[in-house]
């Protein structure tokens, strides 16, 4: 167990696994301690009888205990509390993730915008590789849902929109998620050699969310943490998980599991950050570096030459202004991003002066 810096280290549990009921387990923790909440609860399936393939053979479907409530209502006040737990714990910019079927996602929906939470998305699974539906009397039930949503309305959550869109190979990322349900070799099997967790999701579900909406070094906790997805896929890509599981055989399962898992290097949990995001390099400091001198030429697409002046502005037939005013005015636009428009020469070519703020980003990153 390791102690996470700030004013609740003495108590939040890190890295580890809390054996226990999950709402009394949330409800001991440090409020306003942790970044990101993922929640896989009970669907509540409210399966009647066996079900069977044509060829007669049992499936094994979601028939635990932990799955059974009496009644609609005896599950709206289970979510309601977890859920209530889950928002006193989370920090004021943080956000949760909460999984299910048709079956209970609704109703967990529509609790979470009762207690104040603002839903930022549902994103819909879709299993590459669903289960048919045997009996032939519905559609193939072939997603599940997935609501994002923040602690508060005004909340600056975490979205890492330009990791999402190279994930997904320069285009923007929709919420549509089409991926493989858990099985083969990532399927965790107990010493029986049955599957060890009935509704075992995918690290590829849990690596999309977490590059998504966390950054290395933030606290994710997972209140129904079964056999450890959540806690493999924040081990690897540099996060600190939390897990509550109240049923041993899990915990045993996640523990081992957890043990061989080993933390990408520091280069490799890099992810695309947004332009916004960063550092502010004013066109006056590549001046000031000696990068760029005073006096020397830029060159604009059409060929049109301004001079650098020492205060880091340009001069040209005697206006003066910034990169982008003196662009903006070359090509009679209201606006003009100087970074890409202007070039300088070196060796007989021209090179865009926004390789050298690059440099300097690259030196501010360290």
């Amino acid at each position: 167990m390791t102690k996470h810096k700030g004013p609740e280290a003495m108590t939040l549990p890190l890295n580890s696994i809390l054996s226990g009921d999950c709402i009394e387990e949330m409800r001991a923790l440090p409020e306003n301690s942790v970044d990101l909440i993922f929640a896989d609860p009970p669907y509540n399936l409210q399966l009647k009888g066996n079900l069977h393939r044509p060829d007669n053979s049992l499936v094994d479907a979601v028939d635990n205990d932990w799955d059974q409530f009496s009644s609609f209502g005896s599950y709206d006040s289970f979510t309601r509390d977890w859920l209530a737990a889950a928002r006193r714990i989370l920090k004021p910019n943080g956000a949760i993730w909460v999984i299910g079927s048709y079956h209970n996602i609704f109703r967990v929906g529509a609790e979470l915008q009762n207690q104040g939470y603002w839903i930022l998305n549902d994103v819909v699974w879709r299993k590459s590789n669903p289960m048919p539906n045997f009996r032939g009397k519905r559609f193939t039930n072939a997603h599940e849902t997935m609501i994002w949503a923040s602690k508060s309305e005004g909340a600056k959550y975490t979205f890492n929109y330009e990791a999402l869109k190279a994930l997904n190979e320069g285009v923007q990322m929709r919420s549509d998620w089409v991926l493989p349900i858990c099985n083969g070799h990532e399927r965790i099997k107990n010493a029986q050699g049955d599957k060890a967790h009935p509704t075992q999701k995918p690290e590829s579900l849990l690596h999309r969310l977490l590059v998504a909406t966390t950054n290395p070094g933030d606290v994710v906790l997972d209140p129904f943490f079964g056999t450890g997805t959540t806690g493999a896929v924040a081990k690897k890509l540099g996060r600190d998980y939390i897990g509550i599981e109240r049923e041993a055989d899990y915990r045993e399962v996640a523990e081992k599991r957890l043990k061989s898992i080993r933390k990408y290097d520091r280069t490799s949990l890099e992810v695309t950050q947004s332009k916004r995001a960063e550092p502010r390099v004013p066109f006056g400091q590549l001046v000031e570096r000696g990068l760029l001198n005073p006096g020397e030429e830029l060159v604009s697409p059409r060929g049109k030459v301004a001079k650098i002046r020492a205060d880091g502005s340009l001069v040209i037939s005697g206006t003066k202004g910034s990169i982008h005013q003196i662009g903006a005015k070359l090509e009679g636009a209201p606006s003009c991003n100087g970074w890409t428009y202007w070039h300088f020469r070196r060796d007989g070519k021209t090179v865009p002066i926004d390789l050298l703020r690059q440099q300097i980003r690259s030196e501010m990153r360290g």
